[in-house]
């Protein structure tokens, strides 16, 4: 699964031509969840409090860039990185 952003120990992954809704992986150690890109809600498992916070903040600041790697990704193509959080 490629990576597309990582920050603050947070791993954000997309898969190749993944199932719908449109979403992203995200990771933080042990911990994964998985989140719809159109309405940033959480659709599996979960992070600690405040990584899930940081998540979600970049998400927000990035939505127009992960339904962009959505569309690479559903494509076959390479997708692009994403910048982290500051």
């Amino acid at each position: 699964m490629p990576e597309i952003s990582r920050f603050y120990g947070i791993v954000i992954k997309m898969y190749y031509n993944d199932h719908n809704p449109p979403h992203f992986h995200a990771e933080y150690g042990s911990s994964q969840m998985v989140v719809d890109i159109h309405t940033l809600a959480v659709i599996g498992g979960h992070l600690p409090p405040r990584a899930m916070g940081l998540v979600m903040e970049w998400a927000a600041q990035h939505q127009q860039h992960l339904q962009n790697a959505w569309q690479q990704a559903r494509n076959m193509q390479s997708l692009d990185r994403i910048d982290p959080l500051p």
